[in-house]
């Protein structure tokens, strides 16, 4: 059952690299090609005559890996605090934060829109990066794992130790959430290398696309070569399989580490 079900899953992906292997007379035959063509430099060739591919794959590393490293880094150290330590204000806080989940990201385009306009960030790599960097899902994950994995007994003996708030975080905080750093950073790289619409809205220029913003380009308005748009999808989701992969490992490490211990 288990392997029927991964063969479904997977089959969306392979139909995929089947469709960039052959020419689009192939494509549109009934019944259609089954079977991968010869056709999958050909049809890569035509992406890389098309769009700047192997640039918006840089420009979709780059923010990925930059708001994930920042999201991971910012929403651990505001987990520990809604988490293990006691401020004024801490509950409303936590609530505001929750609430912001609640409202859809559309309705802060425009008003992001005018920020970064009036930043003189259209068309710049920033006006993906910044309003990334701090996630209030991350913070909610975060304070969430903290508070059930790591006991209040282990920070008291830390501060008896002579620790500071930061020293506790590096030392013993950061080593024990290690599953949840892997969990919040898969979900937040395939969000940001998915995301289209901010992409679309705020690059103009041709050199600063993302991946998926130049693989849009493919699909022209007169004439569709399936195989082209396919070959540029199946290449420019490789990488996130990739990420995916690496990602899964260590989080399955870490928890057989932890469990060991």
């Amino acid at each position: 059952m288990l392997f029927s079900g991964a063969l479904l899953s997977l089959f969306p992906f392979y139909w995929m690299f089947v469709i960039a292997t052959n020419p689009n007379h192939v494509v549109n035959r009934v019944p259609p090609a089954m079977l991968p063509g010869e056709h999958l430099v050909i049809n890569f060739k035509n992406v890389l005559e098309t769009i700047p591919f192997f640039g918006a794959l840089y420009n979709s590393f780059l923010v990925s890996t930059t708001v994930t490293v920042s999201v991971l880094f910012l929403s651990s150290l505001a987990g520990y605090a809604f988490a293990k330590l006691r401020f004024k204000g801490k509950n409303v806080l936590f609530v505001f934060i929750l609430v912001t989940m609640m409202i859809p990201s559309q309705l802060g385009l425009i008003p992001s829109y005018v920020i970064i306009t009036k930043l003189g960030w259209i068309s710049d790599l920033r006006a993906l990066i910044v309003p990334g960097m701090v996630s209030a899902f991350g913070i909610f994950w975060m304070r969430q794992y903290i508070k059930e994995a790591i006991p209040d007994e282990l920070v008291e003996a830390a501060k008896i130790d002579g620790c500071s708030q930061l020293r506790i975080y590096w030392t013993i905080v950061v080593p024990l959430i290690l599953p949840a750093f892997a969990t919040l950073g898969i979900i937040t790289y395939m969000g940001v290398w998915n995301d289209f619409m901010w992409p679309l809205v705020v690059l103009k220029d041709e050199s600063v696309h993302t991946i998926q913003v130049a693989v849009r380009l493919l699909n022209d308005a007169y004439v569709r070569d399936y195989g082209m748009i396919m070959s540029g999808t199946f290449w420019a989701t490789v990488p996130l399989v990739v990420i995916f992969l690496v990602f899964n490992k260590f989080f399955i490490e870490s928890l057989t580490k932890g469990a060991v211990k």
